[in-house]
């Protein structure tokens, strides 16, 4: 946990500043040990585990995580998403979400990142109370399946139901620097009941921002950079479903120095 100094007014023109000490927690986003590692050192107090960025993620193997907890001495939380797509969940990708949390517990991961929604839109609340119950003594937090949700106040109530630890949202927008407005307003309603946690295309021109704005204390981003392959013989004609128009002999990686950057831009504050 990051603990800076922040400076503010008091209301009158000729009082003194007050200094107060805010703590901040960044959690980074990666899809391989060597970018949590290289996240890890650039100052990040969780990492959230995940396979298949390009589709939102998806539940990283079990070698990933294993081989991530070995290798972290900081908290790490592993999305439990069986498939990409919408987040209507069949019985028997139900029963392969348990699983995997069970996996995960027995790998000694810190959390897990978990999200269902009911066919109307409305947080799948029963279902998602069970997994959170199978995960203790897990921390949980439900994961942007939020922001396609009908009703945000209302799906905050329904969350903070289910008993989840934290919600990561984007403000239902597809940027959190879009739904700063909407996730203040949650920041708000949510009290102490639960961490609100901004994410998606945070970076070091917003983030400061997005933190004034909201009052959020905890923020999620990758902070990658696009890195090209070693490979040196290469078949560049032939392609093998890369996502977004990536190419197979590039791809993205943590930035330690980008972490380092949007970490201390909230020092601004």
């Amino acid at each position: 946990m990051r603990e800076f100094v922040t400076r503010g007014k008091e209301s009158g023109g000729n009082k003194k500043l007050l200094y107060l000490t805010m703590k901040f927690k960044i959690e980074i986003c990666t899809d391989s040990v060597e970018s949590a590692i290289e996240a890890q050192n650039a100052g990040a107090d969780r990492i959230e585990l995940c396979n298949n960025l390009p589709e939102g993620g998806t539940t990283p193997g079990l070698g990933l995580i294993r081989s991530a907890r070995q290798n972290l001495s900081i908290g790490l939380h592993v999305i439990i998403r069986p498939r990409g797509g919408d987040f209507l969940y069949s019985s028997l990708e139900y029963d392969i979400m348990r699983r995997e949390i069970d996996a995960c517990r027995e790998s000694g991961v810190d959390g897990v990142v978990i999200g269902i929604l009911e066919p109307g839109g409305a947080i799948d609340i029963e279902r998602t109370a069970k997994l959170i119950e199978f995960a203790k003594p897990l921390s949980v937090t439900f994961h942007r399946a939020f922001d396609l949700c009908i009703d945000p106040f209302k799906g905050l109530e329904a969350v903070i139901d289910s008993g989840a630890d934290r919600l990561l949202t984007s403000g239902q927008r597809n940027s959190a620097c879009e739904g700063t407005r909407l996730i203040k307003d949650l920041v708000e309603q949510a009290g102490d009941r639960i961490i609100i946690m901004p994410g998606s295309g945070i970076n070091e021109s917003n983030i400061v921002n997005i933190a004034r704005v909201t009052r959020a204390k905890e923020f999620h981003f990758t902070g990658r950079k696009v890195i090209e392959s070693g490979m040196i013989f290469r078949r560049e004609d032939i392609s093998m479903g890369a996502a977004n128009g990536m190419p197979e002999y590039f791809r993205k990686v943590a930035n330690p120095d980008l972490i380092r950057s949007i970490i201390n831009n909230l020092k601004l504050i």
